[in-house]
C-alpha cells in the first residue's frame, strides 16, 4: 500500500524527531511529506511511533492511504531534489 504522510509540527525538536521517524519508513518527497510503501502491520507500527512524537493539541499528522490501483494512477511533473540520505527512484 502506498501511504502519503504529511505533517505540521510546531516545535523544532518535535519536528526533527517526526522527520527522523518518517525517514525510517519512507522517502521524503517534499519538506513535510513522505511516500511510504508499507504493509498494514508496518504502517500501524509507524503510526504509533509518530503519535508518540507529537503534541496532539499543537501538531497535525495526516496519512493518505492509496491502494495499488490508485497508486498506479499517481501523476507527477517537474524535478525532484533528493537529499544525500535518500535514494530516489524516478519511474
Amino acid at each position: 500500500m502506498l501511504i502519503l504522510i504529511a505533517y505540521d509540527v510546531t516545535q523544532p525538536r518535535r519536528l526533527a524527531r517526526v522527520a527522523r521517524v518518517c525517514e525510517d519508513y519512507g522517502v521524503r518527497v517534499q519538506y513535510s511529506i513522505f511516500e511510504c510503501h508499507l504493509e498494514a502491520e508496518r504502517f500501524q507500527e509507524f503510526w504509533k511511533r509518530l503519535l508518540a512524537e507529537i503534541d496532539e493539541e499543537e501538531d497535525r499528522l495526516v496519512a493518505y492511504k492509496l491502494d495499488a490501483k490508485n497508486a498506479q494512477r499517481t501523476m507527477t511533473a517537474g524535478s525532484m531534489v533528493c537529499s544525500e540520505k535518500v535514494v530516489c527512484y524516478l519511474v
